[in-house]
């Protein structure tokens, strides 16, 4: 029954998450609360995003934008050894209440501009932002769509988000698995369950793409706001502890 949870968490995340572009670790991480300890959360949504990223970004290979990625990697490398190896030393449980206040702020952004930008994003500024991400995606296993407002400053859209954003996932999951493995977090259970969640994703992922070729650009961006301000409000509910007696 475990298992069977945990897979209908992953391949319904990965669904929602290819029409509003990310954020499936939102959806799991709660669950995967319900039956593991804290401690192997991120290690296992890290082997469980890297799998279903992987299809992903088969999926819209020819969608991803190259010049941005160039910038993004070399940072979210970077980023995500030095998160791994803090996360192995000491866990930031409240950094969740942190991210849930900016992406509440980053969709309060947008009130009186529809979905239009309010500031615009280059190619170079993925360097910064892709080691911060990778940074803090190590020490709590996925930072969810806290980085979205960024794609779509830069300009991208629907597949090109989905696909530039996925093979991005794709290095930083990967190189924290090194990380993980090499600083002595990755048993055996957590890579069971992490194949387990990445294999579910895959009809969640083949799905999403039916309906996401049905949606327009603005109904698209419509959603990745939404599910922002969301998931923001979700985050900072799962961490109310720190704030109410």
């Amino acid at each position: 029954m475990t298992l069977l949870i945990l897979a209908l968490a992953s391949c319904t995340g990965c669904f929602l998450s290819t029409l509003a572009g990310g954020g499936s670790p939102l959806i799991l991480i709660p669950v995967l609360g319900i039956f593991l300890d804290s401690s192997a959360i991120p290690p296992v949504i890290t082997v469980g995003m890297f799998i279903g990223n992987s299809q992903r970004s088969y999926l819209y290979w020819n969608n991803i934008d190259w010049t941005m990625t160039r910038w993004y990697l070399p940072g979210a490398i970077v980023g995500s050894v030095i998160g791994a190896f803090i996360f192995t030393k000491i866990q930031f449980e409240w950094l969740s209440l942190v991210f849930g206040i900016l992406l509440i702020l980053s969709t309060l952004s947008y009130i009186g501009k529809g979905t239009k930008p309010r500031f615009q994003v280059q190619a170079w500024h993925f360097l910064p932002a892709g080691m911060i991400y990778a940074f803090l995606s190590g020490l709590v296993g996925s930072m969810g769509p806290i980085l979205n407002p960024f794609y779509l400053n830069y300009g991208l859209d629907k597949e090109d988000l989905i696909a530039t954003k996925a093979f991005h996932m794709i290095i930083v999951h990967f190189v924290k698995i090194i990380a993980y493995i090499a600083f002595g977090v990755m048993t055996r259970p957590n890579w069971g369950y992490g194949i387990l969640l990445g294999l579910a994703a895959l009809p969640g992922n083949w799905f999403g793409q039916k309906i996401l070729n049905q949606m327009n650009p603005q109904q698209f961006r419509q959603m990745v706001i939404s599910f922002v301000g969301v998931s923001g409000m979700i985050l900072v509910w799962e961490q109310r502890h720190v704030f109410l007696p």
